[in-house]
């Protein structure tokens, strides 16, 4: 097994338990522990977890994992959060959607939404996306009308950044903008980790005529680098039942219609 697929199967194991110990990594991997202590080593200096006396536990800091490192954090109440953000959107609607694992989730959910389907050949949905992967799943849909930015592909997330992915969607009118965020703060506003991604995705929310932040629990309440929208810009957040009843209250006196789901 090479360092970096043990790299890759160490966060999946982290994403999925919170905290891993050396000795039950060496057993999931197959390795020495030895090998297993070098290899988080090599992740807590590349910021992708925190090491511990004898293991490492997810980082208290928000940053910018991977996708196919994020998909296992919270898989349920993303699902959830997915599911009610859908059932938010009627037929005929144009949809902006940026990328992210609760976006991607959102997009599946809209994609087998049977109402939609029962369009047949005619377009039910139109989906505006700076996301690869989900234009990738729904263009298979003869009922959804994918409308793909153009730009520069980030690695993390699979977005299309840049000039190219703000000047396509500012041409654009949207009735919803859905957006997946790493941060949202009371005061600081939905923020994402790189400013190439937040300036595509204000794009993105500056054309919608309702924007639908999704984002779990743990990501309330933090900062990240670059903000997208400010509070009363947001017009429903999407999260789970553990959202802290403080934030919530603190959203909502801003006009924020907050689902807890």
């Amino acid at each position: 097994m090479s360092a970096h697929e043990r790299w890759t199967r160490l966060l999946d194991a982290l994403g999925e338990r919170g905290s891993i110990e050396v000795g039950e990594a060496a057993e999931l991997l197959g390795v020495s522990p030895a090998t297993v202590r070098r290899d988080l080593e090599e992740l807590s200096r590349q910021q992708l977890l925190t090491r511990t006396r004898g293991g490492a536990v997810l980082s208290g800091v928000t940053y910018d994992l991977p996708l196919r490192y994020k998909t296992a954090r919270k898989a349920d109440e993303k699902q959830r959060i997915a599911r009610a953000a859908a059932a938010l959107i009627p037929p005929g609607a144009v949809v902006g959607l940026n990328g992210g694992t609760t976006t991607s989730e959102v997009a599946r959910e809209l994609a087998t939404r049977a109402d939609l389907a029962e369009h047949g050949g005619s377009t039910a949905l139109t989906i505006v996306t700076n996301a690869v992967n989900i234009a990738n799943e729904l263009a298979v849909r003869p009922y959804v009308k994918t409308v793909v930015t153009g730009g520069v592909a980030r690695p993390q997330s699979y977005e299309l950044t840049g000039p190219l992915a703000t000047l396509v969607l500012q041409g654009l009118s949207l009735d919803f903008a859905v957006l997946g965020v790493d941060a949202v703060h009371p005061r600081f506003g939905a923020a994402t980790h790189d400013e190439g991604e937040a300036g595509a995705n204000r794009a993105m929310a500056e054309q919608a005529e309702k924007v639908i932040v999704v984002a779990d629990s743990t990501k309330l309440g933090r900062h990240a680098f670059a903000r997208v929208c400010t509070i009363p810009e947001i017009g429903t957040l999407v999260t789970d039942h553990d959202a802290p009843d403080d934030l919530v209250e603190q959203l909502t006196a801003q006009g924020v219609d907050v689902h807890r789901v």
